[in-house]
């Protein structure tokens, strides 16, 4: 960790005293911000400047919130419409990250990943529900009930006693509070078989990428 003299902590001290915010005493001095707040978190804003420090705060909250809707605004132009090509490039990266390598299967915990494979396959290779086969694991402090009920909002896919439910032993309930859902896709060969040569394809782009 670099040390700094004591002339500069003593700047950053009176910076922050006089209502400079972190970012501005970083770039003022050439101080990394963890280090400013490692050594000025403490210190009080004398209060003649303490409107000067509520300007600035003000001043970032709304710049940092046109920016957050401006890149709402383009994402939205961007995702407008997925296409087919756009949808199986999303599945094959989400199953080269997570899915299993032996059989056409996906696992996860996270519902948004989840959903969204199940939807980019759909886009993609035009899959209805009924290609899809739907089981859970879970551990045993879980209620069924609710976790069938949960992964059929995620999926869209109405589950039910008869779907299958591996009940594991010991407590998730912090961690996992829903279980864990795997899809697998019937008759998904040739489908598999596409989305692992998409992910050559996207391995050899990179590796043809410049290098800046």
């Amino acid at each position: 960790m670099r040390k700094y003299s004591s002339k500069t902590i003593e700047d950053m001290t009176d910076m922050r005293r006089r209502g400079y915010s972190y970012p501005e005493i970083s770039r003022s001095l050439g101080v990394p911000k963890t280090t400013v707040l490692r050594h000025v978190r403490n210190v009080k804003i004398l209060p003649q400047f303490f409107e000067r420090w509520l300007d600035r705060k003000r001043s970032s909250e709304t710049l940092l919130k046109n920016n957050l809707e401006k890149a709402r605004i383009e994402a939205e132009k961007k995702m407008a419409k997925i296409s087919s090509k756009e949808a199986a490039l999303i599945a094959a990266m989400l199953y080269w990250c997570e899915g299993a390598k032996n059989d056409f299967s996906f696992i996860n915990t996270d519902p948004v990943l989840v959903a969204t494979f199940l939807q980019s396959l759909r886009i993609a290779f035009n899959l209805s529900n009924d290609r899809f086969k739907i089981s859970l694991r879970i551990y045993e402090d879980l209620n069924k009930e609710e976790c069938l009920s949960f992964w059929s909002k995620v999926t869209g896919i109405q589950l039910d006693n008869k779907t299958s439910i591996n009940v594991l032993n010991g407590s998730k309930h912090g961690k996992l509070k829903h279980g864990m859902c795997r899809v697998r896709i019937k008759k998904g060969n040739l489908i598999h078989k596409e989305i692992f040569e998409i992910t050559k394809l996207v391995n050899k782009f990179t590796q043809n990428a410049p290098i800046v």
